[in-house]
């Protein structure tokens, strides 16, 4: 079936999305994107579930342990039966833990054939009920298929016609097609009858907002007809923000099951709720209830004498949740931005950071830019700013209006646009972090549990943000110190074209011991060494120069390849590191083009020749360095004519899980066979973000080109 052109921007993405929906009877939708180069898929599209509830879904990090990264990853449908927290494996808890509802789920990569295995545009989730039979029907992941393959050509022809679809900042709320629409005769005949009925009726949309109600289902609530239409229902009655109700409203929206509960309103009436989901929301029959038996079932209980404000618990363990998989400051930036914005119904947000005696801004949403400049690295002894006086009393500030924020603080300059400020301080472990400022642009009054509720945020957020601080500190200790290790720049050569790329592993922060050296002896001869010392630490990294400068001293001795590995590999062994390490060591002559190669247990060169052919060059790998005293390294030579290509790397370029080294090589040959007539530096580009490590690697890779010019 061809592509509609019809739509632009995001809906383009719509007709392949709700043709999909209706041929599955799957309940909700949602559409991925990755962009260029990006660690993450940016939720684009959502059609079932509303957007605020699927918090930890909107922006989801390759490496996570969901099944959207995991079909990302995998190249491949990925299918869960989610049955909340008591039937999920351990890497599923931590999505559980925010989610605890039973659905189905199916995920698969968005892949335009054209790009290869590896060109993943996005991912296409859909959701079942929870009473979907356990795994995906043939007609399900044949549809699922089919999704991919229609939205991954609609984003191509998007790019062709120069209008490439980007990740939105928020997603696109995608309304499923009614079946038919009543006329309005029918309409309000089917309001004449449900106003007949001795049962409260009332029909709350995706949103939680009241869409109707009937006169019963006002005068059970103890309010009216108008206050409920258009509002969410703690908004009219404000004893249904209880988390209880929130609760049930989640669940009936992702497991699409009825379900029905009890509860008391203040004046010690009781309620029976039945909630029975639908295609845009669910209708709710509210009647009249005794009191239930202290052997009733544990749902039905009385009201608390001070119920949370709705959601509360579930605020606390989404982004508790969400913040788990955020590592860098960045990341808890843009988790915390997300998340609290819709959840509050805030305009305006900024994360300050404590450096020293000032406040330094790591990220904002919504202020202006010369704005939050205004209070950048202001000092906080005396405190000149509200955010500077909360952290340093450590105590925070609510300001329902402008006239409350100027009495408090004569000489601050606010934002035109904002009405109302909260300054939370983020303190942990008696340590100040920062401060978190919220805003509306709108007089807010702050209720006593919205308070405790943004404090409570608050210390996750502190915590989520100290963790981030060390983190992005070590990871900038350990990239200047691996830095430091490896040859500052290449030496020009005549004759020879060169080039190097280095890639630390994006697990972790620890270091490699990968290295590469290339060292002139004299007018025509140069060494080209690179190697890999075992693990990914400090230690590692210690050891890896150790070897880099071993190399280099043989070399420059003159020694022939097999005698520099052997004189190196006997210093590691008095050493006795405890960690072992591949080498590889090239000799090249420029005036006869001779090329002598000796290998420690290094995986073999490539070699492209000059009409374009690649090859594996046959070199004995000898034993690793730093094993046995007395091991023999065995020399290579082969020919580098002008035209030709020497490729030196480490694993991390090519290892893949389930396949043989030699079969990662061979496909790295074949990506320079078709490389044609890029230059040596462009080339070097290509090879290490064809792989599929660009995105998630757990090694590290060091990467040394030689062209011989002609």
């Amino acid at each position: 079936m061809g592509v509609s052109r019809r739509g632009t921007g995001l809906a383009s993405l719509d007709a392949p999305l709700t043709e999909a929906l209706a041929r599955t009877g799957a309940y909700g939708g949602l559409v991925y994107l990755r962009g260029p180069g990006s660690r993450f898929l940016r939720l684009a599209v959502i059609s079932g579930v509303p957007p605020g509830l699927a918090w930890q879904w909107n922006r989801v990090r390759l490496d996570a342990p969901l099944p959207m990264a995991e079909a990302a990853r995998q190249g491949r449908l990925i299918w869960r039966d989610v049955q909340g927290q008591d039937r999920v494996t351990p890497d599923e808890k931590q999505a559980a833990m925010a989610m605890p509802y039973a659905f189905a789920l199916g995920a698969a990569p968005i892949q335009d054939p054209r790009d290869g295995p590896d060109g993943c545009r996005g991912v296409a989730t859909l959701l079942w009920a929870a009473s979907h039979p356990p795994g995906p029907t043939e007609l399900e992941v044949a549809e699922l298929q089919r999704v991919c393959r229609r939205l991954a050509e609609v984003l191509r022809l998007a790019e062709e016609a120069g209008e490439p679809q980007a990740p939105p900042e928020r997603p696109r709320v995608l309304l499923q097609p009614r079946g038919r629409t009543p006329g309005p005769e029918e309409t309000l005949a089917a309001s004449d009858l449900l106003e007949g009925l001795p049962d409260g009726w009332c029909a709350v949309n995706l949103t939680g907002e009241v869409a109707y109600a009937n006169g019963r289902a006002a005068e059970l609530l103890g309010t009216e007809v108008e206050a409920l239409i258009g509002r969410l229902p703690h908004e009219a009655v404000p004893w249904l923000g209880d988390p209880l109700i929130e609760d049930r409203y989640r669940t009936a929206i992702f497991s699409r099951e009825p379900l029905s509960f009890s509860m008391a309103k203040p004046s010690r009436e009781w309620l029976t709720f039945r909630i029975y989901p639908g295609p845009r929301g669910l209708g709710i029959r509210i009647s009249p209830a005794r009191e239930p038996t202290s052997g009733a079932a544990s749902e039905e209980r009385a009201l608390p004498t001070a119920p949370a404000e709705g959601g509360a618990l579930y605020q606390l363990l989404q982004l508790g949740a969400a913040l788990t998989q955020a590592v860098g400051v960045h990341d808890v930036v843009e988790t915390v931005m997300q998340q609290l914005l819709p959840a509050f119904d805030a305009q305006g947000m900024i994360i300050f950071v404590a450096e020293g005696d000032r406040l330094r801004s790591v990220g904002y949403r919504g202020f202006e830019p010369d704005v939050v400049e205004l209070y950048n690295n202001a000092p906080l002894h005396p405190p000149p700013s509200p955010a500077a006086k909360s952290l340093v009393n450590r105590s925070p500030a609510f300001y329902r209006s402008r006239a409350e924020l100027l009495r408090a603080h004569p000489g601050v300059r606010p934002s035109a646009g904002f009405h109302a400020w909260g300054f939370l301080p983020l303190i942990t472990s008696g340590r100040s972090v920062g401060c978190f400022v919220i805003a509306y642009n709108r007089e807010h009054p702050f209720s006593a549990e919205e308070r405790a509720l943004l404090v409570s945020l608050a210390s996750l957020v502190s915590q989520a943000l100290d963790r981030a601080r060390l983190y992005d500190a070590k990871h900038q200790l350990v990239l200047s110190l691996q830095a430091g290790l490896l040859p500052h720049r290449l030496p020009e050569l005549p004759g020879l074209s060169v080039a190097a790329r280095y890639l630390p592993a994006t697990e972790g922060i620890e270091i490699g011991g990968d290295f590469y050296d290339l060292i002139p002896l004299d007018e025509h001869r140069t060494v080209a060494a690179i190697g890999d010392v075992q693990g990914h630490n400090v230690t590692a990294a210690a050891l890896m120069g150790q070897v880099r400068t071993a190399v280099h001293a043989n070399a420059g001795a003159g020694a022939a390849p097999g005698e520099v590995l052997r004189r190196t590999n006997r210093l590691l062994t008095d050493l006795d590191p405890g960690l072992f390490t591949s080498c590889l060591y090239a000799l090249y002559d420029r005036s006869t083009h001779r090329l002598r190669l000796a290998s420690a247990g290094h995986p073999p060169p490539l070699l492209r020749h000059p009409d374009g052919r690649a090859d594996l060059l046959p070199v004995p790998p000898g034993l690793l360095l730093g094993i046995d005293p007395a091991a023999e390294y065995p020399e290579t030579e082969v020919q580098l004519p002008p035209g030709a290509m020497l490729v030196m790397y480490t694993d991390g370029l090519i290892e893949t899980p389930g396949e043989d080294l030699e079969d990662s090589a061979l496909r790295l040959a074949g990506h320079l066979v078709h490389a044609g007539d890029e230059g040596t530096d462009q080339l070097a580009d290509s090879l290490l973000h064809s792989t599929h490590h660009a995105e998630t690697r757990n090694d590290d890779i060091a990467l040394l080109m030689l062209r011989v010019l002609d």
